[in-house]
């Protein structure tokens, strides 16, 4: 509970509604004070359940945006883009949802989280699912309760942008551990099929995260040269590092990607020379017993002249014999270097 009173999420269809002081701080509004906002109030930040019932329907009937821009605010595409109407901005992007309680080094239990951002000089609304959480507007959100928060619309935005790819960065740094120590437990250890399954969740995040990092690249390039009034220069550039700093995780991922390919070869090599081994060792010892089994077999056919049939000794002259044949086949299948 925050100092109006108000509940993080104890509003229908809202998560937060706060209203800029323009000092780095803010105050927070409930649905009333949100339906009777107006522009000379301050900026306002609005945060919704875009999978709610009373979000939807404000969104459709109270919030004043066009209808189509809300159809597109509403819609369950979450493909990263950026589109202008007017002097207004419609940007989807991805963060990354940490694992509860801060636990940056889960690589793969981090999922990728949409939000849906409708922007003009006046007020942000932002929107995402229900059953997920955002960690990037948790940390602006904290940073405006302490005073030290964003001042306008540019600079929430461009703090969005920058918070949303820090998230990534910590995936990425996750993924990156991760692949260390498998690489290091494929050769120090005998490789399994726990150490396979790893490796193989792995590489499916890595591929989930190239999959929207790429578009969100090109999103905020678009944002970046965009022609809003109300985009500073300063968040211009702001946004421009942040579009580097992408450029630079997707290499990260790409390297990473390549690296767990070739920790897969290794590791299939590594098994198939296993299997080779194991393959050679039967064979050996199938071939060792070989010899004696094709004699024995001659030995067993019931049929008249077996020699040594009444020999009281022959059994123990054919066990001795057998003894000595196995060494012998032993030096010849080495001598051919079979085994």
């Amino acid at each position: 509970m925050d100092e109006s009173g108000v509940m993080d999420g104890s509003q229908p269809g809202m998560r937060f509604a706060l209203v800029f002081d323009g000092r780095g701080g803010c105050r927070t509004l409930d649905w009333n004070s949100v339906n009777a906002w107006k522009p000379e109030d301050g900026f306002l930040w609005l945060h919704l359940e875009r999978d709610d019932p009373a979000a939807q329907q404000w969104v459709h009937d109270k919030s004043g945006i066009n209808g189509l821009v809300a159809l597109t605010l509403l819609a369950e595409e979450s493909r990263p883009r950026v589109s202008d109407i007017d002097d207004a901005l419609v940007i989807v992007l991805r963060g990354v949802n940490l694992e509860p309680k801060g636990d940056r080094d889960s690589a793969t239990n981090t999922e990728m989280v949409p939000i849906h951002i409708y922007a003009d000089r006046n007020r942000v609304v932002s929107l995402r699912d229900k059953a997920h959480q955002l960690s990037a507007l948790r940390d602006i959100r904290i940073a405006l309760m302490t005073g030290k928060g964003p001042h306008n619309a540019a600079e929430l935005i461009a703090l969005i942008a920058e918070k949303v790819v820090d998230h990534v960065e910590f995936s990425i740094d996750a993924m990156e551990d991760q692949l260390v120590a498998l690489e290091e437990a494929c050769f120090d250890d005998e490789p399994g099929s726990d150490l396979r399954a790893e490796l193989g969740r792995l590489r499916r995040h890595a591929t989930t995260v190239r999959r929207y990092i790429g578009p969100q690249r090109d999103a905020l390039y678009r944002l970046q040269h965009d022609d809003a009034s109300w985009l500073s220069a300063e968040c211009k550039l702001r946004l421009r590092e942040v579009s580097d700093k992408i450029i630079r995780h997707l290499e990260d991922i790409d390297a990473l990607r390549d690296r767990s390919t070739i920790l897969h070869e290794d590791l299939t090599a590594k098994i198939s020379e296993k299997i080779a081994l194991t393959s050679n060792r039967l064979t050996g010892m199938a071939a060792l017993v070989l010899p004696p089994s094709l004699v024995a077999g001659m030995l067993g056919v019931n049929i008249d002249g077996i020699p040594a049939k009444d020999n009281p000794l022959a059994f123990p002259i054919f066990c001795v014999a057998m003894i000595l044949m196995m060494p012998l086949c032993w030096i010849v299948l080495k001598k051919l270097k079979w085994i």
